[in-house]
């Protein structure tokens, strides 16, 4: 059967949910620039690397950590080791009429009944949410209202749905066009967690199927172009 060359074209890349409105830009301005289109597949990045394992057919992905794409080389499903594109930072993020002014007061406030994190056994941004809490003395006064979500993309929806008053979250969400203005964030305190090193990893199906987009599409997020996306949206660089 003959394949459509714009089918043949169309990078899939495995997302870490942090980088989901990141990706939207990303993937617009590798058309604008190159003519491929990217098509992403959002989800923590244990899942991804479990489908990924299990051989869903992706072609790049796009991390939260290093751990993840690292132990994919070393398995054997990445092409190369890991390229760190992006450091990642915390937010705390409401959508509720809530005084961020005193937030570590405000959290043990006893109107507070439910605060998002993302899993820290399956997001590293949820791993570095938990270091955070204990840094700050909270995670022991917070733990019976911690509400565990499975990505970054749950702890968004938790939080702008109003389920629950606050949560930690990726800066990049909040500076995103989709949810700029929404709610009040401020920073969690730098100090508190160890900056979020993401990684990008080239997959075997991307090296056999479409070696060169694949290729492309790395060094587009390397680029001065797609640095610049990164930044807009809250990362800072390597």
């Amino acid at each position: 059967s003959v394949i459509a060359p714009a089918w043949a074209e169309t990078l899939t890349v495995a997302v870490a949910a942090n980088m989901q409105f990141v990706f939207d830009d990303v993937k617009a301005q590798f058309q604008r620039d190159t003519g491929h289109t990217a098509q992403g597949i959002v989800n923590s990045s244990a899942k991804l690397v479990n489908q990924i394992s299990h051989g869903a057919p992706f072609d790049v992905f796009l991390s939260a950590d290093v751990g993840f794409p690292d132990l994919l080389y070393r398995q054997g499903h990445a092409v190369s080791a890991p390229k760190v594109y992006a450091f990642g930072a915390l937010v705390i993020w409401t959508c509720r009429e809530l005084d961020l002014k005193n937030w570590q007061q405000s959290l043990q406030g006893v109107h507070i009944k439910q605060i998002a994190v993302a899993n820290p056994d399956t997001s590293p941004y949820g791993r570095e949410t938990m270091h955070a809490l204990q840094f700050l003395k909270l995670e022991k006064v917070l733990h019976t209202r911690l509400v565990f979500a499975e990505s970054i993309a749950q702890v968004n929806q938790y939080i702008h749905s109003g389920v629950v008053e606050w949560g930690i979250t990726a800066k990049s969400v909040v500076l995103s066009d989709e949810m700029h203005g929404k709610g009040k964030w401020l920073d969690v305190p730098v100090n508190s967690y160890a900056p979020i090193a993401q990684a990008v990893v080239i997959l075997q199906h991307g090296q056999q199927h479409q070696p060169q987009i694949a290729h492309a599409f790395v060094d587009f997020l390397t680029s001065t172009k797609g640095r610049a996306i990164l930044q807009k949206h809250g990362y800072t660089l390597p």
